[in-house]
């Protein structure tokens, strides 16, 4: 009658071991499904102002700024892609994230160690002879934990869910850099237009208030109306340092966005160009397709697949763990032993392991890991309704101040008309100063606003293309190998 352990049993322990892995024994833990989340069909806000429901051309989409037709816009947004510091962070965690993803792989496979040591051992008189002598070892230890309960799978499946979370995340900084860039350089020329109106203000305003001053002079022209042109002129006057910081500041923020030091774009950008004109038409396509587009919406639902697997990390150590255990080696007592077959020693055997009580520790755990996984859920269905208000919102602005641009632009063309007559009566003697100076104010105020609302419509529509997901795919094609 054989003992447990001899030869033979031993073998058939590590043949069922084996058989049970290969056999692909179920991983512990809840198995991951995409939830479900309704969205509706079709927008609610009304289409207007060239915006369609047609399906997108996936290609426009990624390159929205080229519908703008501004080269130096698309060169800046290139250059932002190469330097810009919040990208390379993000790529440095794409890449933290698939070495941590490779660590939790490498406990799939056995490992194995080499040793080695030297040893001068010297025994007791009292219980020996108190001899000296030196032992020689050498040899290799190999070890593979036996995944009967999925631990190990459920880890490597959560760094995949981590890693890919990390690439929507790299992407999501993609769509928020193109945009910001775009706006910052809309913002930009929307100064310099507000500027060009003031000056031009300021030199038919310094026009009237000569003439004012030579009446005056002539005695044809009280003090109350010199002084009310002079305020007029220091008015608008006054106005212009404001623009200028704030193209000043749009531009450093360009800089930054690129990597760049606040400044360095100043020679390139403070020529006066036009803001850039938003195309007639613009497909939206529908909510379902936004959803799927946007790495936001992406990344909420790895990391909801992360945290699912968390689950199956904590069960699996209320299980035992086995592990296939071997060694082989050389001891000696001198280096020329090695060279005997008498000092080769090995080890082959199996080994479990299981935590019998830990206070609720492991319990406790699960359900640390399982309210962690409500959060994601919930995390993942705001997302998706901060998308769709997103959009919905974007939508309506970009209609709505084409609306607005529409009136100011009447407003503008009905001052200017006001201000010529106004001047021909207070020059014919017809009607006071005061008349002039609030005709003047109004076209003032007008031209600001339109100039202000035509940067804004092409921002509306820079935000609308950044809502809809847009300015990723090409962009980082080359971060999502590995």
């Amino acid at each position: 009658m054989k003992r447990p352990y001899e030869p033979d049993a031993l073998n058939r322990l590590i043949r069922l071991l084996v058989f049970l892995v290969l056999a692909g024994c179920a991983a512990v833990g809840p198995d991951y499904h995409p939830p479900e989340k309704a969205v509706p069909s079709q927008w609610q806000t009304p289409l207007k102002g060239g915006l369609e429901d047609g399906s997108i051309d996936q290609e426009t989409l990624a390159l929205w700024w080229r519908r703008l037709g501004d080269p130096l816009l698309s060169k800046l947004i290139e250059q932002a892609v190469a330097g810009n510091l919040d990208l390379k962070e993000a790529r440095a965690r794409v890449r933290e994230a698939r070495a941590r993803r490779g660590i939790a792989e490498a406990g799939l496979f056995p490992y194995l160690n080499a040793s080695g040591q030297i040893t001068r051992i010297k025994g007791s008189r009292e219980t020996g002879a108190g001899t000296e002598r030196d032992l020689y070892a050498a040899g290799f230890d190999a070890g593979w934990e036996v995944d009967i309960f999925g631990g190990v799978r459920r880890s490597v499946e959560a760094t995949d869910a981590a890693l890919q979370a990390s690439q929507a995340s790299l992407r999501d900084v993609l769509v928020t850099l193109t945009a910001e860039v775009a706006l910052n350089y809309v913002e930009m020329r929307t100064y310099q237009a507000r500027l060009a109106t003031a000056a031009e203000n300021l030199k038919e305003q310094q026009g009237m208030h000569d003439l004012i001053q030579q009446r005056f002079e002539a005695a044809l022209s009280d003090a109350l109306t010199l002084e009310q042109s002079r305020y007029n002129v220091e008015n608008t006057r006054s106005q212009m340092p404001l623009l200028r910081s704030g193209m000043e500041a749009s531009q450093n923020r360009l800089a930054v966005l690129m990597g760049k030091e606040p400044g360095r774009l100043r020679r390139e950008l403070s020529p006066p160009e036009p803001i850039p004109v938003t195309p007639l038409r613009v497909a939206v396509g529908i909510p379902a397709e936004c959803i799927r587009r946007r790495p936001d919406v992406s990344r909420a639902e790895r990391e909801l697949a992360d945290r699912t697997a968390r689950i199956g990390v904590a069960t699996a150590e209320l299980y035992p763990k086995f592990y296939l255990l071997g060694s082989i080696g050389l001891e000696a007592l001198d280096i020329g032993g090695f060279a005997f077959s008498d000092g080769v020693t090995h080890s082959i055997g199996p080994r479990f392991s299981w935590r019998l009580f830990d206070g609720g520790a492991i319990r406790q755990n699960i359900q640390v890991q399982t309210a962690v996984q409500e959060q994601a859920l919930i995390r993942y269905e705001s997302t998706i309704l901060g998308a769709l208000e997103e959009v919905e919102n974007a939508l309506r602005a970009y209609a709505e101040e084409q609306n607005r641009r529409a009136a100011l632009k009447q407003a503008s063309q009905a001052a200017q008309k006001a201000v010529g007559l106004a001047d021909q009566k207070y020059r014919a003697g017809l009607i006071g100063f005061y008349d002039v100076l609030d005709a003047q104010r109004s076209l003032r105020s007008f031209e600001d606003q339109l100039a202000q609302s035509e940067g804004l419509v092409t921002a509306n529509l820079i935000s609308l293309y950044k809502a809809l997901g847009g300015g990723w795919e090409e962009m980082s094609r080359n971060d999502q190998g590995g």
